[in-house]
């Protein structure tokens, strides 16, 4: 970011989230307000001390009683307003953090699968988690010291002008000098907070990736090798955190330093002027009064640091462009099954080389097609391509006769499913996990859904049926039941176009006969493209799409392309005898 200043960033803040400034200026003036009251204090105890503690006349318990009953009340109450002006803000500050969370979260789910696939995860669950959180610990604590503190140091200013204009001029010199120190070390403690922010997101990536590889690294035997690698992380946070912490208590320190040596500078001024006693005590109350909102501003300093590196890297994800953005007036699909067309499609990853190159192909509507290749074909990226997940470099791409570019999202994630290669599951159990393709799906419907697949005999084998517990990423279950699972969600879905990629892992004979009629089921009445690595699925197809090295070589049906002697026919040679997957 080009506008990389702590209080520019923080009122971006503010603009993001609308609700953070919604009544910032009554909190503000309920704040100024309270302050105001206080001075009446020293006020009251100047006039007690000078008026009626040293005056030779007899002192009038009445009236002195009245002053110090003032003086109470005053503090009293500019405390209570000082205080229901903090909870202002911290509501405030709950309510619109919490929606800049979900606003960035939001935009993350507008992002392409390729800058989540480059991005560690930790990384940028740290964007939406740790991130906001310290700017909640900064807007919780001193932000409402920071929005009071000026109006709080005029108001004592002018209070000490009027009391004794030298003293007062002393002071202004002091703070100003102090003030412009701070700013001078402010920036050197921002570039500490960014250096932090990386180190805490680095250390997440890492600890994330070590949790989820945990059977790969026990199964190769590398725990003291990543142990020492989430080790180093840490270290590398911590020495970053201390480093930072360290400078920022020695700032915190200079407040109060400089607090004493304003004290013991305003008495010895006071002595040499010949202010009385009443009015250098009140001057001294006033300098407290001030000298508060310097040390809160240095205090603050390190989490308002910390806050507006968070915000920057908020802001930065916010600020980056939708890779493939939802179209403005998104055209709607027309009813019915519909075709799918490829025309002249190229596509590569980044400054790579082209991994589909001029792809062309028309798939009618209700056709089956199996898709097939060497493992880096392109088969993938063809599929991703074909449900809009990545946008192609030149060429076009139509569903139903439309441009998919023209297409509406919601129109688009309605009409078409893509069931993934991994069968990806969420916490919970079978039966919500099925509900992610429809929402509101009974347990009846769910379980018709198994019995038209002819899944329910699988079903019926575990414990607690649709409530059995998935685990994290559907790790209580195999590579081929998590598939299965995924494909009663996209029957249970009824899309128009099912993109499915099938699993490569190895299943047992029986699940593997029960997920090819899913399959053959699921995939009747529709058009359907199937990434196959199965050879049944490609024989059981209406054409068979060869690619190769990212060109479609070969199409036509299992046989013509068995009699055509070409790539298909080696591939499934390899496939029979067992010396190549794909």
């Amino acid at each position: 970011m080009k506008d990389d200043r702590t209080l520019r960033v923080l009122r971006r803040a503010l603009k993001e989230a609308p609700v953070l400034r919604r009544g910032l200026g009554i909190t503000v003036a309920m704040a100024a307000a309270g302050t105001t009251i206080q001075i009446i204090v020293p006020v009251a105890m100047q006039q007690i001390i000078d008026e009626e503690l040293l005056t030779p006349a007899q002192i009038d318990l009445g009236r002195v009683g009245q002053k110090v009953l003032l003086a109470a009340v005053a503090l009293v109450l500019g405390t209570i307003v000082g205080r229901a002006a903090l909870l202002r803000l911290v509501r405030a500050a709950s309510t619109g953090l919490s929606d800049l969370r979900q606003l960035t979260f939001a935009h993350l789910m507008r992002r392409s699968v390729l800058h989540v696939d480059a991005e560690r995860r930790g990384s940028l669950v740290s964007r939406v988690t740790t991130d906001i959180a310290t700017l909640q610990g900064f807007m919780d604590w001193g932000g409402v010291g920071l929005l009071t503190s000026g109006s709080q140091v005029l108001l004592a200013l002018a209070a000490m002008y009027i009391y004794e204009w030298r003293l007062a001029l002393m002071i202004t010199i002091g703070v100003t000098l102090y003030t412009t120190l701070m700013i001078w070390f402010q920036r050197i403690l921002q570039r500490s907070y960014d250096r932090v922010r990386q180190r805490v997101a680095n250390s997440l990536a890492v600890l994330s990736e070590a949790i989820s590889a945990l059977p790969v690294v026990r199964a190769y035997g590398v725990e003291r090798g990543t142990q020492s690698k989430v080790a180093a992380a840490l270290e590398d946070r911590f020495q970053s955190e201390y480093r930072t912490m360290r400078f920022g208590n020695i700032l915190f320190s200079s407040a109060e330093l400089f607090a004493g040596i304003l004290m013991a500078a305003v008495v010895a001024a006071g002595l040499v002027v010949g202010t009385t006693p009443g009015r250098l005590l009140a001057f001294l109350f006033l300098v407290n009064l001030l000298t508060e909102p310097v040390q809160m501003v240095v205090e603050v300093l390190e989490t308002a640091q910390s806050a507006a590196s968070g915000m920057r890297r908020i802001l930065g994800e916010i600020d980056s462009d939708v890779e493939i953005p939802d179209p403005v007036d998104g055209r709607t699909l027309p009813a019915g099954v519909l075709d799918v067309r490829f025309t002249d499609v190229a596509y590569r990853y980044g400054d790579g080389p082209e991994v589909l190159s001029e792809v062309s192909v028309l798939i009618p509507e209700g056709g089956r097609v199996a898709v097939v290749g060497e493992t880096g074909s392109g088969k993938t990226t063809f599929a991703k391509l074909a449900v809009r997940l990545l946008e192609g470099d030149t060429g076009s791409i139509e569903i139903g006769g439309i441009p998919l570019d023209e297409i509406a999202f919601a129109s688009l994630r309605d009409r078409v499913a893509f069931v993934t290669q991994e069968g990806f599951l969420f916490e919970g159990t079978i039966g919500d996990n099925i509900r992610y393709g429809k929402p509101n799906a009974t347990d009846r419907e769910i379980r018709t859904a198994f019995v038209e697949l002819e899944l329910d005999s699988w079903l019926d084998r575990l414990p607690d049926g649709l409530n059995s517990s998935v685990g994290e990423r559907g790790g209580n279950l195999s590579a081929g039941e998590r598939q299965l699972v995924a494909l009663v969600r996209a029957w249970i879905f009824v899309p128009d176009v099912l993109v499915l990629d099938e699993a490569t892992s190895a299943v047992d004979p029986a699940l593997d006969v029960q997920l090819r009629r899913a399959m053959e089921r699921l995939t009747e009445g529709r058009t359907a493209i199937t990434i196959a690595h199965r050879l049944a699925t490609a024989e059981a197809a209406d054409e068979v799409l060869v690619f190769d090295q990212g060109r479609l070589a070969e199409r036509g049906s299992h046989r013509e392309l068995l009699e055509a002697s070409g790539v298909y026919a080696a591939l499934h040679s390899d496939w029979a005898t067992g010396t190549k997957s794909v």
